[in-house]
Formats: structure tokens, sequence, C-alpha cells
């Protein structure tokens, strides 16, 4: 085991060009934790706000940006009895995923799917544990309710929109071109909106509201949402790339009986992460095993150009998942 590993490290708050190669130590893991030797880590846009200085790390993880990653296990902390030295796995990260090697807990560990590459498994973690906690445990999707996911073309949209297809769910999308929307639809989407060009409350109105919205955008996206949402319908939000201040008539949510929460995924507890991994295991790694769910690829960079993948997953291009080859 060598004692330094090539990083990428935050050098100073701001853009793409202050991501900074490094060397830092080798961590090691402490009681019930795995330390995995990368090949692959997920790019996701927290990545980002933390490079901007707008999203820190909890206190206790690393200040090197990247929440997953798929390699194999090299060493087991003591209590680690669900995993082997050789083992490959994909891994939800408290931080620390831009490096040759890096520690998590082992319950927020699992394997990568059959017949799965180590560059597809590496994009798994971040985007099923935020679309599987928030859709189907917080969100309660079931089968024939009509579901709402806007950036459909993102990684979480790609996601949202298999996971809910498969689980019988009707699904409506915004994408911001006619060729994203054409992938949402390969995806599964029903109706896939061009946001630039078609009024989304309008269109889900019209097909009988929203059971579930799945926002990311926020600012005046929030009231649409409420208009476009069924009664006793429920909107959960999970980022704000338009803002989190907006004005808000609640009369139309308790005439409604509308449902408004959210969550963030990383400031969440150990045990809450281990739940959501179990969930996962059981209902979801079958549909990766089999084939029919997969993560959407976008592009893939290596460990040093970091920036560059920084640039684009900011200049919203992107159709799915951006990939940094550590090895």
């Amino acid at each position: 085991m060598p004692e330094v590993m090539r990083a990428v490290e935050i050098s100073q708050p701001g853009g793409p060009e202050v991501l900074r190669l490094c060397e830092r130590p080798v961590p090691q893991p402490a009681y019930g934790e795995i330390l995995v030797r990368l090949d692959y880590a997920g790019v996701n846009r927290p990545d980002a706000l933390q490079r901007a200085g707008l999203y820190a790390p909890p206190p206790t993880a690393s200040d090197l940006p990247g929440l997953e990653g798929a390699g194999v296990v090299v060493a087991l902390g003591d209590g680690v009895t669900e995993w082997a030295v050789g083992d490959s796995v994909c891994a939800l990260l408290p931080g620390g995923g831009y490096a040759e090697y890096v520690t998590c807990p082992a319950k927020h560990a699992l394997p990568v799917p059959a017949g799965m590459d180590m560059k597809q498994a590496a994009c798994l973690p971040e985007t099923y544990f935020t679309v599987w906690s928030n859709v189907f445990m917080r969100g309660r999707l079931k089968a024939g309710e009509r579901f709402l996911v806007h950036g459909g073309s993102s990684g979480i949209g790609t996601t949202a929109i298999q996971l809910a297809s498969a689980f019988g769910a009707r699904v409506f999308t915004t994408a911001g071109s006619d060729a994203k929307c054409e992938v949402c639809r390969e995806l599964g989407a029903e109706v896939a909106l061009n946001y630039r060009e078609a009024d989304f409350v309008e269109v889900v109105r019209s097909a009988g509201g929203a059971n579930l919205i799945l926002d990311m955008v926020g600012g005046d996206y929030i009231p649409r949402n409420i208009k476009a949402l069924a009664d006793e319908g429920r909107l959960v939000q999970i980022a704000f790339l338009q803002g989190p201040k907006v004005e808000l008539n609640f009369a139309q949510i308790m005439m409604r009986r509308l449902t408004v929460t959210g969550s963030t995924l990383r400031p969440q507890s150990d045990l809450a992460k281990a739940r959501i991994a179990d969930q996962m295991r059981e209902k979801v790694w079958p549909l990766l095993d089999a084939g029919t769910v997969a993560p959407v690829m976008d592009s893939e960079f290596a460990l040093e150009d970091a920036a560059a993948a920084h640039a684009r997953i900011e200049d919203g291009g992107h159709i799915g998942k951006i990939a940094l080859r550590v090895r």
C-alpha cells in the first residue's frame, strides 16, 4: 500500500480552474469503514457547489470533492464483516472521491452490478441514493401515479425516469432541447417537454395533475409546481438552481391538501444512508443486475482534467453522468 496518492483538491473557492492535482496521504479506514482503491469517480453538481464555496463538507468529511466512486476494497476497518479485500464495490462517499484511495462506511457500499463496468458503477450511488430516497421513500411514488421530474436529461433526471417507469408510474419530464426530450422519451418518459417552448403546468394539469413532482430548479418553478400538482399531490425539492426563496400562496396547499417536502443527502446520518442502501440492494439492484435500468453516460475525463469535467457539468449541455478516470 503506498503512503501517498494522487488527488484533486480545491485550492480556493472559485471556478473550475481552482481544481488542482496534488498528493495526499492515503487515508486509513476507521471502525466500520472500508478503504477503496478507486478506478472511477462520479462528478456531480454538489462537487461544483463545494468548489465554488457554496456547499461546505460535513466537519468529519474529507475536504476533497467527490461523493461517489467505484473500485476495489483494499483494507477493512475493525468491525467490518460485509466485505472482503478484493471485492468490487461502488460507494456513496462523504467526500474524497477525487483521489486514488478513499474511505467510507462499509454499509454505504454496494456490489458492482452484474455486467457493469467500473465507470458506470461509479456513477450510480449519488444519483440512485438521491432518487430512491426522495421519489420512493419520501415521495411515496406508486404504480399508476403521474410523476413529473424536472431536468430529465440530468443524472438525477435520467435515473428518476428509468426507476419510476420500472415501478409502473406515468412519467412526465422537462428538458432544455428537443434532442434531450427525445432521450427522455427513449428512457421511458410518456411526455417530455422542451421547457423553452411549452408550459409544463398546462400540459400536466390537462393530464390530471402530477401526483408527485421532483424538482431541483426552485425559484419561480416552485409556485408553478404547486399549480401543476393534483389534489393531495406531493412536491419534493432537492436543489435550487434558480434560488431557494420565492413568494408562495399557502392557501392552495391547504385547500388542495398538498405536501411540500425535500431533503439533501450529504448531511444525513450514516444510519439513514445505510437504510437507503439496504432498500436499494433489495429493490433496485436486481433491476441493475438485469440491465432493466442503467446510468446514462455523458463523458469521461482523466483525474487531472477535473476542471474540464466541472466545466462540462456547468455548461448545461451534458446528458446523463460525467465520470473521472482515476487510474
